[in-house]
């Protein structure tokens, strides 16, 4: 099966690169190992995305997203792609099921929930401790949460977990937050929300399910151990480029370096969204991402596959 571009991940940028490939009559796929939408399917509120008004949800967003994309005949298939190779100017993009051809590439297989590695992560993980607050905040309706984090997802996840938990302890190993100031006045002017500044959680504990998570405090190295229902942990991502870093040019973090085109090291494989190395991952930057490796794409497939 030959296309002319294959799009690896179907969140916000794969659906706007879809888009902007088939709305230029290219023969395109996208290809999601999970569901369609990404991260954006855990968001609630999408508030600053141009366009989107009262209380427009992730997943009503990225459906419309993927009417579009379906409208101008794209085909989005659920297949987890596990390898790219390009051999005589053509890519090979193998799954799990099939074995597809193209003459360029787009990588948009954004990233996932960093974990913090501590005692008790692990096995409480579904029991307690959870990375996904519109995912499980119900389940803590009147209990209280800890929150691991300082950035902005740390405190926006946190404001929106006091809609069900009767009390919210942000832990954060620093002084002041990283966060956008505008959320973190949110969050202090929240009546439900207590801070733990320069601590750390160092381990989490219970029987069958979560019961307390130690902190130390930095200062002091005090310990002791905070009563809670439950841990969420926001503490950054880590990028989706393990199986195809061949291909790729990484930075410390994982991320991918592109040039201008957002092309990759490799000639016709272009990367967009929360995978690539860059200033801001929102859902607008992750479309505007989509919408460039497209258009740049189907330039590259005229210079050199033209008759």
């Amino acid at each position: 099966m030959e296309y002319d571009i294959i799009i690896i991940g179907a969140g916000p940028a794969g659906l706007s690169a879809g888009l902007y490939a088939s709305r230029s009559k290219l023969n395109t796929l996208v290809l999601e190992k999970a569901v369609v939408g990404g991260q954006i399917n855990t968001t609630l509120e999408v508030e600053n995305y141009p366009g989107s008004e009262n209380n427009t949800t992730g997943p009503e967003l990225v459906e419309k997203m993927k009417e579009q994309c379906l409208n101008f005949g794209a085909n989005i298939v659920l297949e987890n792609v596990t390898k790219i190779e390009k051999k005589n100017n053509l890519f090979l993009v193998t799954t799990n099921k099939n074995t597809y051809t193209s003459k360029s590439c787009i990588l948009a297989t954004g990233s996932h929930s960093r974990e913090l590695g501590i005692p008790g992560e692990k096995e409480f993980k579904g029991m307690g401790v959870s990375y996904c607050a519109t995912c499980d905040g119900f389940f803590y309706t009147n209990k209280e949460i800890a929150v691991v984090g300082g950035g902005d997802t740390a405190l926006k996840e946190a404001i929106y977990l006091t809609k069900f938990a009767k009390k919210v302890s942000i832990i954060h190993r620093r002084d002041e937050f990283r966060a956008n100031r505008s959320l973190v006045d949110r969050a202090k002017n929240n009546a439900k929300i207590e801070f733990i500044l320069s601590s750390e959680a160092i381990n989490i504990n219970g029987k069958d399910m979560v019961e307390s998570i130690t902190i130390k405090e930095k200062k002091t190295n005090k310990t002791y151990d905070l009563k809670v229902d439950g841990v969420f942990m926001f503490i950054g991502f880590i990028p989706n480029t393990n199986e195809f870093k061949d291909l790729l040019s990484l930075d410390e973090k994982g991320y991918v370096n592109t040039n201008n085109s957002l092309e990759s090291k490799t000639d016709g494989l272009f990367v967009a969204g929360d995978v690539r190395h860059k200033n801001l991952r929102q859902v607008i930057t992750a479309a505007s991402d989509g919408a460039i490796c497209a258009v740049q794409a189907e330039e590259y497939i005229n210079d050199n596959f033209s008759e």
